[in-house]
């Protein structure tokens, strides 16, 4: 094959993926080039991204430059790729899986528990925010958006007094050092798929997937298939509040969800174990849904805090 061309959006986070990947690349012998592409999320900056509502938004522009031909694998954050891609498209590789947790970040305290009431904390995300709400009621959250760098200045500026990121991101980037506090997946379950990515290619390009095949995590491919089902179940997109996290324990799929109200009063949560990611998923959200998860989301939508995905 000559030389292979990524796709990847041009935050520093989208681009350390990028050149991760293409370094392993390089490492067989490939030769590579990334070519950077503004999707439409990355220019809806003022808007919580809950309330935008568009499906793909992370991800439309990458895959219409792969149908073109201009790309040939995309680089994502799989917690970014809608659980359902368009026709004509396929996950060639699930990379090792980083920390999935989220991080409390602060200047001055170094947990959850020790904020004052009425501190201000920095999330958009409906997921973070509700399971916030829910242990500590008194915060005053506030939306956060921008990248990684963004946003740990805004906390370093005193804008707030704690944010909340992905440990992923801040482990690539080298800001571990900002973390203070790796939230338990029990308290704060993770969004699906986050701290994997993914690699996207053509559908039915063989040559591609082949040289791909060395990037496949099993254990991270089984785990992320399994939350994404879930997600797929409960018809919600990565700004909802919804949370999956699975994981291989004891030689079995582990998988750990929830449902939340945004104002954190109420928040349904599932745990079970089995042997098929697609299965599991299916049945743990099927579960949720059942016991109210359904009446949770459309009051969700009702209220206009989060838009259904649009196609």
């Amino acid at each position: 094959m000559a030389k292979l061309r990524i796709g990847s959006r041009g935050s520093q986070l989208a681009l350390w993926q990028a050149n991760h990947i293409s370094a392993l690349l390089r490492a067989r012998g490939h030769e590579v080039e990334i070519e950077i592409i503004h999707t439409t999320g990355d220019k809806i900056t003022d808007v919580a991204l809950a309330k935008v509502g568009i499906k793909g938004m992370f991800t439309k522009e990458i895959e219409e430059a792969l149908a073109a031909g201009r790309i040939d694998l995309a680089v994502h954050s799989l917690k970014d790729l809608p659980t359902e891609l368009p026709a004509g498209f396929e996950i060639a590789a699930v990379t090792e899986r980083e920390d999935p947790r989220d991080a409390f970040c602060s200047a001055h305290f170094a947990k959850v528990d020790d904020l004052f009431p009425g501190a201000r904390v920095g999330t958009s995300s409906l997921r973070r925010q509700a399971q916030l709400k829910a242990i500590r009621p008194d915060l005053d959250i506030h939306p956060l958006r921008g990248n990684v760098d963004t946003r740990l200045r805004k906390l370093e500026q005193g804008e707030y007094d704690a944010i909340i990121l992905a440990s992923a991101g801040l482990n690539r980037l080298g800001k571990a050092e900002m973390v203070k506090q790796i939230i338990p997946a029990e308290v704060m379950c993770p969004a699906a798929g986050q701290g994997a990515l993914a690699i996207e290619i053509r559908a039915g390009d063989e040559p591609a997937g082949e040289l791909l095949k060395f990037l496949d995590d099993a254990d991270a491919r089984a785990a992320t298939t399994c939350e994404r089902a879930l997600l797929n179940r409960l018809g919600g997109g990565c700004q909802v509040p919804i949370g999956a996290f699975a994981e291989r324990r004891s030689g079995r799929l582990h998988l750990e969800s929830i449902v939340a109200d945004p104002d954190g009063a109420r928040i349904l949560r599932d745990s079970r174990d089995g042997d098929d990611p697609e299965k599991l998923g299916n049945d743990a959200g099927a579960s949720l849904l059942a016991r109210g998860g359904d009446e949770i989301l459309e009051a969700v939508y009702g209220r206009g805090l989060a838009v259904p995905p649009q196609p």
